[in-house]
Parts: structure tokens; C-alpha cells; sequence
């Protein structure tokens, strides 16, 4: 039975890249992602370079996870709308997205679902405020987060718009 091992580790949402680097780093050093929580990963012993790791904000869409299940790929879990998934590396190459207009469409959808959970906040934070509420100020906190992290991705989005320019 192979050893299990946690870490707590948190990532912003404007470095999903990042975090889905470090997972695959982890899966190249032989710690396979195995379970996911909030700012839980659990991993398991495999052989270095086994798998690759994929992450993804789910778009519920029961085609897609068909068409990731056919490819071989197995979803590891989910944490709110954060998809995990996994690959062997012998079954080839695993990118969700690999051109610039796919990758330019997931950013927009992590900015709409960005932008939505932003305008929440910052609605019951005005009506907090309005109320005098003492979590007002955490709603509007976690506003003014969200509205940086949607200048963090689109600044993503604007890298792969002057990428798309140069190959024009």
C-alpha cells in the first residue's frame, strides 16, 4: 500500500499556473496528487514522471469530462468550481488548452466566475455598510481581492493577445 502524505499549501486564484507547476513537480519527484481540499493536497508514492496534472475550473459540462474520461484522463476531485484531473504520462501529451483562443477563453471564464463572486460581495458588502453590519468590511475586502485577481488574469489575457499579434 503506498504511504499517503498532506500538505496545506494556498494559492491565489490568479496563479493556477503556478499551482498546477508545482503539482506536476511533485508528480515528477514521485508524490502523486491523490485528493484535493481547501488548501489540502494529499499525495501518494507512484513512479517519478507517472502522471501530469491538469487543472481546469469546471464548466460542468458532462461532454467534456466524457471526452477527458476517453483520453484517459481521471478527475482527482474538485474544490468549488477547481477541477483537478490526472494523466499517465505514456498514454502522450495532456493540455486542456493549447492554442491561444482556448487559452484566451478560459481566462474569460475564470474572469466571469471571478466577476460574479465579486459583484456578490461587493453588493452585500454596500448593504452591510448600508445595515451596519460588522462582516461589511470582510465583504468588501474580499471585493476589492476578487477585483485584483481579475487584473492579474486579464493581464494573462492581454499577454496572449500581443502573442496572437506576433504570430499574425
Amino acid at each position: 500500500m503506498s504511504e499517503l502524505t498532506t500538505i496545506h499549501k494556498w494559492y491565489w486564484v490568479w496563479d493556477f499556473e503556478k499551482e498546477e507547476e508545482w503539482l506536476n513537480q511533485m508528480a515528477e519527484e514521485g508524490q502523486l496528487l491523490d485528493g484535493v481540499g481547501w488548501c489540502t493536497y494529499r499525495f501518494r508514492n507512484s513512479l517519478p514522471g507517472e502522471y501530469v496534472i491538469r487543472l481546469d475550473l469546471d464548466r460542468n459540462d458532462g461532454n467534456f469530462h466524457e471526452l477527458l474520461a476517453d483520453a484517459g484522463a481521471e478527475c482527482i476531485g474538485k474544490v468549488f468550481k477547481w477541477a483537478y484531473y490526472r494523466r499517465r504520462t505514456d498514454e502522450g501529451p495532456f493540455e486542456l488548452y493549447n492554442d491561444i483562443d482556448s487559452k484566451e477563453d478560459y481566462l474569460n471564464r475564470i474572469i466571469r466566475f471571478i466577476g460574479i463572486v465579486c459583484i456578490l460581495n461587493l453588493a452585500i458588502g454596500l448593504l452591510g455598510i448600508a445595515n451596519g453590519s460588522p462582516a461589511a468590511p470582510l465583504n468588501m475586502l474580499c471585493a476589492a481581492l476578487l477585483s485584483y485577481a481579475i487584473g492579474r488574469i486579464h493581464g494573462k489575457k492581454e499577454v496572449l493577445q500581443k502573442e496572437r499579434k506576433l504570430h499574425e
